[in-house]
């Protein structure tokens, strides 16, 4: 099986060439806006550079792919500063992309999109069936992305799966990977780095948490998926962990005490405790039910971050 990964040295697409790469029967191309050697933290594969300005360059790149795991794109800060280039390369690159796809006869396309499609902040019961009415920048050039992708899936064209990712977070295959901008890995560098962690907002709001352990086994899940069982092709993938944000941060805490030998000290803003909760459940029962289990644990992970930080952060 000939898979390709755009954005492969991402964050969360290094971590899923890394899983697949060490399946046999997957031959892995790593898709590169940059011309670059294979990286150390793959056993094998192929580095393609990819111009997504390119229609034809695109058709080469996905020549003789099976399937096409879409992890490039814009994160949301970027997207904020700038909606216009959000929406030509979350959306309109990702149509380039399809159409090449289809031409050149790729079995499957999973892209990787976001639960934040949904709204801001999430807030109930999210299934795969709520209505996305998300304007953030970032979450419509993901709709946008999605929409071609559904449609062709729709049409028979090819096999199109949306895969709309709650909070991830873990550890990195790179320091350079874009990810220290996420909340929890954000606390574990503040924490090695500081011995704080700062919060800017009550820590009361709650968010659904997923491990980029589960975040790629269930990307490996997906690429096996019988076609039966793709229904529309829309899946919510979490972690089924809904704690408030103050809570991560006191996760952070006790296995930083454990991990590294130090608390470090929780600052959050004064005046705010008695903001009000809200419920939230992102339901993931539309993938339980093709047979995906979640593993491993949240400590597991950010133990691993805490020591990446510690060798990469710490003095």
């Amino acid at each position: 099986m000939r898979i390709l990964i755009t954005g492969g040295f991402g964050y969360l697409g290094g971590r899923i060439s890394q899983f697949l790469a060490s399946k046999t029967e997957c031959e892995i191309l790593l898709g590169s806006r940059y011309k670059s050697e294979l990286p150390g933290w793959i056993p094998q594969g192929e580095v393609v550079q990819t111009y997504w300005e390119s229609s034809v360059s695109l058709e080469q790149v996905v020549k003789g792919v099976d399937i096409i795991v879409h992890s490039a794109g814009m994160n949301a800060q970027d997207c904020a500063a700038d909606p216009i280039a959000a929406l030509a390369i979350n959306g309109l690159a990702t149509g380039r992309l399809l159409e090449a796809a289809k031409r050149q006869g790729v079995k499957r396309i999973i892209y990787l999109s976001t639960a934040h499609v949904y709204a801001s902040p999430l807030t109930g019961v999210i299934t795969e069936t709520t209505c996305p009415i998300n304007l953030h920048p970032y979450a419509t050039s993901h709709r946008a992305a999605e929409d071609v992708v559904r449609l062709a899936h729709l049409r028979g064209e090819i096999k199109g799966i949306v895969v709309r990712l709650s909070n991830s977070f873990g550890v990195p295959v790179s320091k350079d990977a874009s990810c220290w901008m996420l909340l929890a890995n954000d606390l574990c560098r503040q924490a090695v780095t500081t011995k704080r962690m700062v919060l800017y907002s009550t820590g009361l709001q709650r968010r659904d948490f997923v491990t980029v352990e589960n975040v790629v086994r269930a990307i490996f899940h997906l690429v096996n998926l019988s076609e039966d069982m793709t229904g529309n092709g829309v899946f919510n993938v979490g972690g089924k962990w809904v704690p408030q944000v103050i809570e991560m941060v006191e996760l952070i805490q006790s296995r930083c005490s454990s991990v590294l030998g130090f608390k470090p000290e929780i600052v959050r803003p004064k005046g705010t405790i008695d903001a009000p909760d809200y419920e939230l459940e992102y339901c993931i029962d539309k993938l339980l039910a093709t047979g995906f289990t979640l593993e491993g644990s949240f400590s597991n992970e950010i133990d691993a971050t805490l020591l990446l930080c510690q060798n990469l952060f710490g003095k």
